[in-house]
């Protein structure tokens, strides 16, 4: 069991320097969860630079991927031991239902054997022979490890995000500072303790909770740190850019969506239904990729309407460790007030809403949100264009093709996008035309850590999961011998 009111640093778990904590709340009974270590940036200094050792004059950097892939195994397995007891820690810190928790946690486990798979393989193509121009030399492109890394993860998937950001890194060769959501620190240190006990060097990964100003900050503007990793809104994401433009930092950020669902009038209704409520009211509608922007053809609009709202007042909400329960809390009171507000103002821009908007007033305690469903608002309204990050989704119709593309490209995200038609033809064409990093035909946010993952426009640089995780923790070096017996002959003649 970690120790929450420590940090993880150089391999031991320590006090903050300055001594402070800061609380964690359940979201369910809104009630205090755990005090948190808060990290400061002389807290941080200390994280890199036992990062930066390790780095430089460590041994994990040096093994091999083999070698790497036996610890990063390890890893995997121990989450899968300590499942049931992580998923529910999940549940009290962010508020998401019991099962989903739980299937976090397996594809958290997932990513880890993922890129042990990928480390490797690295082995084996960590040198390419390039074919040169001319014959007295020969060359190869050899990939090594960045250096130091500077994770910065969010709320809405705790463990699974540290997953995505730790698991390559480490794969690479990498070493790293993983600063967690001060709203869901909980998993993040529990992963430290399990990385401690399957044999992670010390100094490689270091685990530091604390405040964004406070924590977050000093670790993006740390010199010492080569790569910084970011998940979060596009606000804090341009604040990251800044801070890595100083030091020319090699960056990659997955950040907001407001992801578009296009669906064509001969898509099964049942289905579509089906889809979009997976789409937007899984994790509560605290999901980067969410499609709340659904355009319906025209013909389909009102019998999906009726029947979206039939669907959506069904849906089982209560605290996440109840049987049954679909829809859980918000994660904190801040985020719960700011999607209340978003439904406000979608009811005075004109929206019309079909179903929920409310607190339900059966619950006692907790940051819920009805599952809400709006329509016929204004395409250039701010509940159409803007990210709630809650159960609220917006649909509006469309006739043609080409309008529906235009339409869902009219955005200055580009994260995901999903279309659903009988016809695999026009489908194929639509998501061909879709500006969006991921893209889903007949089917809403599955995720495969196989495949690549982030965005266009304001929704990010670079990609996560797949082989393309592991290149985000890869520098390319290349090495050029001169085979010739014979002088270059520049000044020698």
């Amino acid at each position: 069991m970690a120790s929450y009111d420590h940090l993880y640093i150089d391999g031991q778990w320590v006090r903050p320097l300055r001594g402070g904590t800061f609380e964690t709340f359940d979201p369910a009974l809104e009630t205090l969860l755990a005090q948190v270590a808060a990290a400061t940036a002389e807290d941080i200094d200390l994280a890199v630079r036992a990062a930066r050792r390790a780095f430089d004059e460590g041994p994990w950097p040096r093994q091999s991927g083999a070698e790497r892939a036996t610890v990063l195994r390890r890893i995997a397995a121990t989450i899968r031991e300590r499942q049931q007891q992580l998923a529910e820690l999940e549940v009290r810190d962010n508020g998401k239902p019991l099962p989903e928790a739980l299937w976090d946690i397996g594809d958290a486990a997932g990513c880890f054997d993922f890129y042990a798979d990928q480390a490797e393989r690295l082995d084996r193509d960590r040198e390419r022979a390039i074919t040169l121009s001319d014959a007295r030399f020969s060359a190869v492109a050899r990939q090594e490890p960045i250096g130091v890394a500077g994770a910065i993860i969010p709320w809405n998937f705790p463990l699974l995000m540290a997953a995505w950001k730790v698991a390559p890194a480490l794969a690479a060769g990498c070493t790293l500072v993983l600063k967690p959501s001060e709203l869901t620190p909980l998993t993040a240190l529990e992963l430290a303790d399990i990385c401690h006990q399957a044999g992670l060097p010390a100094g490689v990964l270091n685990v530091v909770t604390g405040l964004g100003a406070e924590a977050g900050a000093p670790l993006a503007e740390h010199p010492d740190v080569d790569k910084l990793a970011f998940t979060g809104s596009v606000p804090t994401g341009s604040r990251i850019m800044q801070a890595a433009a100083r030091d020319i930092k090699n960056i990659s950020l997955e950040l907001g969506g407001k992801s578009p669902f296009v669906i064509f009038a001969d898509a099964d209704l049942e289905a579509a239904v089906e889809w979009i409520l997976f789409g937007i009211f899984w994790n509560q509608g605290e999901v980067c990729s969410a499609t709340s922007r659904v355009l319906v053809q025209r013909d389909l609009y009102e019998p999906l309407l009726q029947r979206l709202a039939q669907e959506a007042q069904r849906i089982t909400i209560g605290p996440g460790l109840e049987s049954g329960v679909l829809l859980g809390p918000l994660v904190s009171r801040g985020q719960h007030e700011k999607v209340l507000a978003a439904i406000a103002r979608g009811e005075e821009e004109g929206a019309r809403l079909v179903t929920g908007g409310r607190r339900p007033t059966q619950l006692p305690t907790g940051y819920y949100v009805q599952p809400t469903v709006f329509a016929d608002m204004a395409e250039d309204s701010w509940i159409w264009r803007e990210e709630i990050f809650g159960p609220v989704v917006c649909v509006r119709p469309f006739d043609s093709e080409a309008e529906a593309v235009r339409s869902a490209n009219d955005s200055r995200f580009g994260l995901a996008a999903a279309v659903m038609s009988r016809d695999l033809d026009r489908c194929e064409r639509v998501a061909r035309a879709l500006r969006a990093g991921i893209v889903w035909i007949n089917c809403s946010q599955p995720t495969f850590t196989e495949a690549p993952w982030g965005g266009y426009k304001q929704s990010g640089i670079g990609r996560e999961l797949g082989e393309w995780g592991l290149q985000n923790y890869l520098e390319t070096k290349q090495i050029t011998r001169y085979d010739s017996d014979q002088p270059w002959g520049w000044y020698i003649k």
